[in-house]
């Protein structure tokens, strides 16, 4: 894999999935308003901490920025997070949806994408 290429589309990435402006993100991290831009233009690639900052603000670990299988690791969290709250057997009909759009996509993965398309008021309905 090429990583001088590949840091800065997954900075991009993840900061689009975020919702916010690069100058905004620059800003937020304490940096001049074009720093965010710089590094996804691969004109220049953040220090060891700026790279831990941006982690930070990304709410993604570095272990989880590195992830190529983890499209989006802020939803993941964040689904993870609501699924501990249901109870067993609501989490089994999570589970059985779940498998339900793998079988109808016939996909590997159930792509966060994916699983933002559905309605959520439906999953819960079947609860």
């Amino acid at each position: 894999m090429d990583y001088l290429s590949w840091i800065p589309e997954r900075i991009a990435q993840l900061r689009m999935q975020k919702g916010i402006s690069a100058r905004d993100m620059s800003l937020s991290l304490g940096q001049s308003e074009s720093y965010i831009n710089k590094i996804e233009n691969s004109r220049t690639l953040p220090f060891m901490t700026g790279f831990l900052y941006i982690c930070e603000f990304l709410d993604v670990t570095p272990q989880e920025f590195f992830d190529t299988g983890l499209p989006s690791p802020q939803n993941s969290k964040q689904l993870l997070h609501e699924l501990q709250k249901l109870t067993p057997a609501q989490m089994e009909h999570i589970l059985q949806v779940v498998r339900d759009i793998w079988e109808k996509t016939d996909g590997p993965r159930l792509t966060c994408a994916a699983f933002s398309n559905l309605d959520a008021q439906h999953l819960f309905d079947r609860l």
